[in-house]
């Protein structure tokens, strides 16, 4: 669903991307580890089409992103680390506004059953989301993405700032949605969530793609102690 072949790319004589080839198919949860400026979050720009590489390639659903931008992005729903949505309007009506862009028109009981099965309180959906919490604020997105049929997710820091009961909710949003065959692709900084979630992790250093392996061959600790030992 998601990859990457030889990716590059530069500013002026600074290598930050330095031939990346990573895959992610459908029902698997890819998580990126790395120290900042390892490559992470330029290497999601470039899949969302924010950015173009120097050279390489991406593909979505084996659409060439730089040839068929339009297309791809129909295919991919992306969950920054700060979701940006209208604080004035409800967490119904923002699921509604976004699903209208990506051309879906769903009555009030089907949005409802967006949000509530993304995990949001029944009595939240009505509220503005300017009383929204972090992790609501991900619910929503998640159920955007949902509603949006995308069949690829595409996260920066998902569970930056989220408190430990937010983050387990995350965790059980990601399952269902790689449940549902649909491919993840996450950076974050978190170790342990990565081994829970994931099904496989990817350690990148100064622009390369160290590691990459399932999380059925390591756990927690070892993958702690190699992640320390790579940055």
């Amino acid at each position: 669903m998601l990859r990457s072949e030889q990716l590059r790319k530069s500013y002026k004589e600074q290598e930050v991307l330095k031939g990346i080839n990573l895959e992610v198919k459908p029902g698997e949860v890819y998580c990126l580890l790395g120290a900042n400026g390892a490559g992470k979050s330029t290497t999601i720009n470039i899949f969302l089409n924010f950015k173009k590489p120097s050279s390489g390639k991406v593909y979505v659903n084996d659409l060439d992103v730089s040839l068929y931008a339009k297309e791809a992005r129909k295919q991919i729903a992306y969950i920054p680390e700060i979701v940006m949505l209208y604080p004035s309007l409800s967490g119904l009506e923002n699921l509604n506004f976004f699903s209208e862009l990506a051309g879906y028109n769903y009555n009030k009981t089907e949005l409802e059953q967006f949000l509530i099965g993304a995990g949001l309180q029944e009595s939240a959906v009505h509220k503005r989301l300017e009383s929204y919490s972090k992790g609501m604020r991900q619910k929503v997105g998640i159920a955007i993405a949902v509603a949006k049929n995308a069949g690829a997710l595409i996260m920066d820091e998902p569970t930056s700032g989220l408190d430990p009961k937010a983050t387990n909710e995350f965790t059980e949003m990601v399952r269902n949605f790689s449940e549902q065959g649909r491919a993840v692709l996450m950076a974050t900084h978190d170790l342990f969530n990565a081994v829970n979630v994931g099904t496989h992790i990817g350690i990148m250093r100064g622009g390369e793609l160290v590691h990459s392996l399932k999380t059925t061959d390591i756990n927690a600790i070892d993958l702690q102690k190699l992640y320390l030992e790579t940055i």
